[in-house]
């Protein structure tokens, strides 16, 4: 018998040459299949630009070309990456570190397949029977119709008198499904003294002299000369409540609204994190949302509440604990809903082994940090019988806690021993120790990065030298002295979420890390008592909303000072240096790229012929300070334009201080012109820290700030955060890298567990202390960690 290896058998590599994606330059390198490969280097390396956007988009991209064109007219588009030759891909599956869509009315129920089951169940077995699986679902309303029902049938129409139809949802119809209802204070809606001519409604958009204000000023209803306070009770009514009535104005035909329910469907329906930030504040100035008195917060219909199993409702079963959950749904004996138990319990089961047992199936999904949302992400791909994929992975231990950091490397083991791909970018040791395979990019960051320091196995990292390499056994020491607090906030009695009633004093003037396994109350404890407090400022790890006009220098408030100083240098108006103003290059519109769509192809962006990709008119570009255009200073790197506004003409003390803290968080190497949907996830949380840091406050309260951060930058991070807590300021850190406890002056520790099996302290003092005690799960890794 031939021993000879079959052809088939010979495609056992990734192949990929030429990549020339964002930083990396003409990258080549083969990666082994159905292995673990972790991708390391520091932020800003090019980690990203390699495995997401060439890789796992090529992969995508030839998937979706397999679909008719009718198909892939309504998928996104997905160029081809910037590469000579890709070879030997298989199916990408990406897991990344998005947070879920924060739909009002999206929970972790809905999100996952949970949900779907259990309103299953309760319309076949519910007591009282109230209808199907729509009649269990808040996204559902309750429709009723009545008139002529016609049906075709061979040829002719059949017509039928209903005299009422109706299509059962389970919607909460006050609250419509979101589980709160909104107070609107209309003293910050309206000027009453005003009329609506003189400007009296205070709604971002709706000008004295704009089109959303001349529909009420020529509709009919309302006097636009009259001052609000001397309307009379219908007209009031008229203009703040009025149901939609068609009305002519100028001769064509409009939809007239009271001014209450227009903005409430135009702005408060809507999630608070996807609206522009002048909105989201006028929503936050007027809005008051109180838990809806008619569902008590359940978003559920009464109907929908009134359906028991074993004495409970699917809005009882929604709330509980899903440890608890998965418990009663296994102490059911149903033996009608057998195969269904069975799947649900197996769902909710894979939810424990992800460590998010803590979660309830009402959470809403918009409040899980990004870690939670990947591991959510993960729970489909647990039990999957798909092999021969490429999984690809975003720093999946991000939010765990080391003790669950081992859970995660088991089942990343399990994906690849099944016969898959594992690809995954990572910075925590505990997770790169476990690859068969490393690749290593930089040296650097930016343009001082993108290429291939090292590939091959842990050890030969250990040895190679490189930045990675050097790092992969830094241990923090635990400080010789500590800080004396300067007083203390006091927490008494918090309850938010799964708090059990605790009391604690956060030492002020030092550097304070709370922490504890994911779940056990840390972010309650902190956001729920400590960051409404005045003088705080709060760096979370929302993500940074922006589109490819968005960039650090537009970001930070620093093209500000920028384009003052070159209007003053010039004697022309600032807004000629702004190309989202009248600077812009007409042709490409200020983008700098001009987008050709090729009907279901995909949409072509090429470089701007008439500004080369500058952004900006010909003209603009004459004008200069301290010899160089705006194109040219938009392409600085940080640190360069730091020393450009520190010294000579240039001189720009706004400017500089912004910059200053730009490079004091480790981002002297971004471009300032560099758009935001470019940067890495670590990038972004250092620019919204360097921003937020030229706050005015006494605390400041980092939630992970070393996520994204590679070992080399989480030095610079400690020195950042002893610098801030040296000129008097006040650090607390929700934090799980040892490094950070390591160095802080006091520890909060939380647990034991998560969800109800948290919630309490369980150690306060110095790390020092912790280590001695080792009397948590925190104390254990921590001792491990420093060698003690």
């Amino acid at each position: 018998m031939s021993t000879e290896l079959h052809l088939a058998d010979s495609h056992d590599l990734i192949r990929v040459q030429g990549a020339r994606v964002n930083n990396l330059k003409d990258v080549s390198i083969e990666i082994p299949k159905r292995r673990l490969t972790a991708f390391t280097g520091v932020s800003g390396s090019g980690k990203s630009s390699l495995v997401f956007s060439t890789i796992a988009a090529e992969s995508q991209r030839m998937i979706n070309e397999t679909y008719s064109a009718f198909v892939q007219g309504f998928m996104p588009t997905l160029a081809r990456p910037e590469v000579d030759a890709l070879d030997g891909l298989t199916t990408a599956i990406i897991v990344d570190q998005e947070r879920m869509g924060a739909n009002p009315r999206s929970t972790v129920g809905t999100v996952t397949d949970a949900n779907a089951m259990l309103r299953i169940l309760f319309s076949r077995l519910g007591e009282p029977h109230i209808g199907p699986a729509t009649a269990f679902s808040f996204n559902v309303p309750t429709t009723r119709a009545s008139g002529v029902m016609s049906t075709e049938k061979d040829g002719r129409t059949e017509k039928k008198v209903v005299r009422e139809a109706v299509y059962l949802g389970g919607m909460c119809p006050r609250c419509e499904g979101r589980g709160s209802v909104s107070d609107l204070d209309l003293t910050a809606v309206f000027d009453d003294s005003k009329s609506l001519s003189e400007g009296a409604i205070k709604v971002p958009g709706y000008t004295a002299d704009g089109w959303m204000v001349r529909g009420f000023a020529e509709s009919g209803f309302v006097d636009p000369d009259k001052p609000i306070r001397d309307y009379s009770k219908k007209e009031l009514d008229d203009f703040l409540y009025k149901a939609q009535t068609k009305v002519k104005i100028q001769g064509i035909n409009m939809t007239y609204e009271g001014l209450i329910p227009k903005i409430q469907k135009s702005m408060f329906s809507k999630d608070l994190d996807a609206l522009q930030p002048h909105v989201r504040a006028f929503v936050e100035r007027v809005a008051t949302f109180t838990t809806c008195p008619d569902c008590d917060g359940t978003r559920l219909s009464e109907a929908a509440r009134s359906s028991k199993i074993a004495g409970r409702s699917i809005a009882d079963v929604c709330a509980m604990q899903i440890t608890d959950l998965a418990d009663w749904v296994r102490s059911l004996d149903l033996p009608a809903a057998a195969p269904l138990l069975k799947g649900l319990g197996e769902n909710l089961d894979s939810f424990v082994e992800l460590g998010l047992g803590y979660l309830s199936l009402d959470r809403p999904s918009g409040t899980l940090s990004g870690g939670e949302s990947q591991r959510i992400k993960m729970l489909r791909h647990l039990g999957s019988s798909l092999t021969d994929v490429t999984y690809v992975f975003d720093e999946p231990t991000i939010g765990l806690h080391p003790h669950d950091i081992a859970r995660m490397n088991d089942l990343l083991l399990r994906l690849r021993d099944k016969g898959n791909t594992v690809l995954v970018v990572e910075h925590k040791p505990e997770t790169i120790a476990i690859a068969d395979h490393v690749v290593d990019l930089g040296p650097g960051a930016g343009t001082a990065g993108g290429t291939i320091c090292f590939e091959g196995t842990v050890d030969g990292l250990r040895r190679s030298g490189t930045v990675t390499g050097r790092h992969l056994d830094d241990r923090a020491s635990l400080k010789e002295t500590v800080r004396t607090p300067a007083g203390a906030i006091e927490i008494r009695d918090a309850t938010t979420h799964n708090l059990q009633g605790v009391d604690v004093d956060i030492p002020l003037g030092a550097l304070v890390v709370v922490t504890g396994v994911a779940g056990s109350g840390k972010s309650s404890l902190v956001h729920g008592s400590v960051s409404p407090q005045d003088g705080v400022v709060m760096i979370d790890q929302s993500a940074i909303r922006g589109s490819r006009r968005s960039n650090p220098a537009t970001y930070t408030g620093l093209l500000e000072p920028i384009r003052k100083a070159f209007a003053k240098a010039n004697g022309v108006k600032p807004a000629l240096f702004s190309a989202n103003s009248e600077g812009a290059c007409p042709t490409c519109n200020g983008n700098g790229v001009v987008y050709t769509e090729l009907g279901f192809m995909e949409t072509v962006a090429t470089p701007c012929e008439d500004c080369g990709g500058k952004r900006f008119q010909a003209s603009v570009l004459e004008y200069t300070l301290g010899g160089r255009d705006i194109a040219e200073v938009l392409a600085m790197p940080v640190a360069e334009a730091l020393d450009f506004f520190s010294h000579g003409d240039a001189k720009t003390p706004a400017a500089a201080a912004v910059l200053a803290r730009l490079d004091d968080v480790g981002l002297g190497y971004l471009t300032l012109g560099q758009p935001l949907t470019t940067l890495s996830g670590g990038e972004r949380q250092r620019l919204k820290l360097a921003t937020r840091m030229g706050e005015k406050g006494g605390v400041y309260v980092l939630d992970e700030p070393t996520s994204g951060l590679h070992l080399a930058d989480v030095e610079q991070l400690l020195g950042l955060l002893d610098r801030l807590v040296d000129s008097g300021k006040s650090v607390i850190v929700i934090e799980h890298h040892q490094a950070v406890m390591a160095h802080a002056d006091w520890i909060i520790d939380l647990g034991p567990g998560a969800g109800h099996d948290g919630g309490r302290i369980v150690f306060e003092g110095t790390p020092a202390d912790l280590v001695a005690a080792r009397s948590t799960l925190t104390g254990e890794h921590l001792a491990a960690y420093v060698g003690a």
